[in-house]
């Protein structure tokens, strides 16, 4: 089962268990929200299209993380004039994970709940073994490295 979700201004087709970046939403890591603005969905060969959208149709997510995304250059220039202009823009996103969606046509659930982000843990490294140096003879220098 998808859905297509309208959030931001942007549409997105989502699945359970799908993890997607939208634009910012103020809502705290871990918190679960419903986004209810379902434009359509979809079950097998079975579609609902809402007018604008699906009445009774809901899907929820969990925000994992918040970040800001790649930077893009802007360059300005007017050729003769001595003009030039350079900015930089990073949109900000939030990452959500698609527990489930639920319409009249059924409930989908993810088969996997979010995982946070793996801890480094330190590792037990083994001790560095001691290095031989290298054998000198008479009347040769030593090989640098």
């Amino acid at each position: 089962m998808y859905a297509v979700i309208k959030t931001g201004g942007k549409q997105y087709r989502v699945a359970a268990g799908d993890k997607i970046r939208v634009e910012q939403i103020p809502a705290d890591i871990g918190a679960e929200i419903t986004i209810d603005q379902v434009l359509a969905v979809g079950a097998g060969d079975r579609l609902s299209v809402g007018a604008p959208l699906v009445s009774g149709a809901a899907v929820s997510a969990t925000v994992l993380s918040h970040g800001r995304g790649e930077k893009l250059r802007i360059f300005k220039m007017r050729r003769r004039k001595h003009y030039r202009k350079t900015q930089g823009h990073r949109q900000n996103y939030t990452e959500l994970f698609i527990g489930g969606i639920v319409s009249a046509l059924g409930e989908t659930r993810a088969e996997r709940e979010p995982t946070a982000a793996p801890t480094a843990e330190p590792t037990a490294q083994p001790a560095a073994e001691p290095m031989e140096a290298p054998a000198v003879t008479a009347g040769q220098p030593a090989a640098q490295e």
